[in-house]
């Protein structure tokens, strides 16, 4: 028998070493060969579900906490046998709750089975209520019927599961620590402000800007001094005057010295310089190319969009987009004050800068109609419109439908403004000459 040498203990070892690093080496292969492999492609057919009215949306939640509802709850007590078995995985009990009156208010409930902790998480408090940047849907990949479906989740909110121990239920009026507190409406408006001001473009920030100094209210600080400045201040008898005239015959502001039609109805004493800002629907609309959807807007304004197109200056076109806006958030308010008032809520929403100077001009907080008087001011200030959108040669068949009437008896309320009818091409159109004249009230016989 040969003896081992020291030398051949060494060869041994290092081929052992060898191996094991060839071995290493093949099974990084395998891996990386693993990873390389191609990707699975196959087509499907994309189908997005809505939401139903009897069925509700999937609710997504999340645990910040890190808990984990598949793994095994290892603060139940079990036994020495019971350790040495399988344990099956925690069943955990899910509960959605709806509020009794809104039932847009959903809270959802994970009571894991053992646990005295609940988590809860809701869509209308704490992360939930903040602004909504993007919505959220779930897909389900069928791979064997070839389909996805996309379905929107539900309020297309996120719920955060806070852990809450299980009893200590707590009051719709009391805040809770872990979400947040319900803002008053002034400390959101002043919350919004401040981040419009820090973070938004600066078109937004001075639209904010003009909007605080219409709605600010009067300072008590200032008041003294604005009591002496109004104990300086000279009336004007001859303004006065002219301001008595202008409420008697309950007609928009006007001038009668006036020499060209534009000038008779000063348009800046219609729409003020804080609301055009309010006013711009129809311009951005015709801006990206869109079309005016008829059941979206009065047919006067559908039937004028395209005038639009052929205007070049800027200036002058935003100017008539917006008389034709104005237009329709006046219909819409005569509308809504008049039987059947639903009938133009398909019109846009009305800014509620307008809707408050509307409502003090041409509403009556003690009846929900409109008074006869206040009415035949709402007809002037949208046939003064109407006069500037046609160059004062006004055919009054398109307003005389919005405004559910006939062309006839909107006459006398031409007429009553100044204006006058001339026929044209087998038309009646109304015009403003100048100077303005009123016509003469005649006094009834008596037999």
């Amino acid at each position: 028998m040969e003896e081992a040498t020291p030398d051949n203990g060494m060869r041994a070892e290092e081929e052992e070493m060898a191996e094991a690093e060839v071995e290493e080496e093949e099974n990084k292969k395998k891996k990386r060969k693993k990873k390389k492999k191609k990707k699975e492609k196959i087509e499907v057919k994309v189908e997005t579900l809505g939401e139903h009215p009897d069925k509700i949306s999937p609710l997504v939640g999340y645990f910040p906490s890190g808990f984990d509802p598949l793994k095994v709850d290892l603060t139940i007590p079990v036994s020495e046998e019971e350790t040495q078995q399988p344990q099956p995985p925690p069943q955990a009990r899910v509960r959605v709750f709806r509020h009794e009156k809104r039932n847009n208010r959903l809270q959802l409930v994970v009571s894991p089975n053992g646990s005295q902790v609940d988590f809860v998480g809701t869509n209308y408090s704490g992360e939930a209520a903040a602004a909504q940047v993007c919505t959220y849907a779930l897909g389900v990949l069928d791979k064997q019927a070839q389909t996805l479906q996309i379905i929107p989740i539900t309020s297309n909110k996120i719920f955060r599961l806070e852990p809450r121990v299980g009893g200590s239920d707590l009051s719709d009026n009391e805040p809770s620590n872990l979400l947040k507190e319900e803002l008053s409406t002034e400390k959101k408006a002043d919350k919004v402000r401040d981040l419009t001001l820090k973070y938004s473009t600066k078109k937004l920030i001075n639209k904010s800007k003009k909007l605080d100094a219409l709605r600010q209210k009067e300072d008590p600080r200032y008041q003294e001094d604005l009591d002496r400045k109004i104990e300086r201040i000279k009336i004007n008898n001859e303004a006065l005057g002219s301001v008595g005239s202008y409420n008697t015959r309950n007609i928009p502001p006007h001038d009668i010295s006036a020499t060209t039609p534009q000038m008779v109805y000063p348009l800046d004493k219609i729409i003020f310089k804080g609301e055009w800002d309010y006013l711009l629907d129809i311009f951005e609309l015709s801006q990206v190319g869109a079309e005016v959807a008829p059941d979206a807007y009065p047919s006067f304004v559908c039937n004028r969009v395209y005038l639009l197109e052929a205007i070049e200056d800027e200036e002058e076109k935003k100017t008539f987009a917006c008389i034709l806006s104005y237009i329709t958030h006046l219909i819409k308010f005569k509308d809504k004050h008049s039987m059947g008032g639903a009938a133009s809520a398909k019109y846009p929403k009305t800014p509620s800068i307008l809707f408050q100077k509307f409502s003090a001009m041409f509403s009556d907080s003690d009846s929900k109609r409109l008074l006869d008087e206040k009415r035949d001011l709402l007809l002037s200030y949208v046939l003064v419109l109407t006069l500037f959108a046609d160059g004062f040669r006004s055919d009054p068949a398109d307003i005389a439908k919005d405004l559910k009437m006939t062309a006839i008896t909107l006459r006398p309320h031409y007429e009553y403004l100044g204006c006058k009818f001339v026929r044209e091409d087998q038309l009646l159109l109304a015009t403003l000459p100048v100077p303005l004249k009123f016509p003469t009230l005649r006094a009834k016989r008596r037999r």
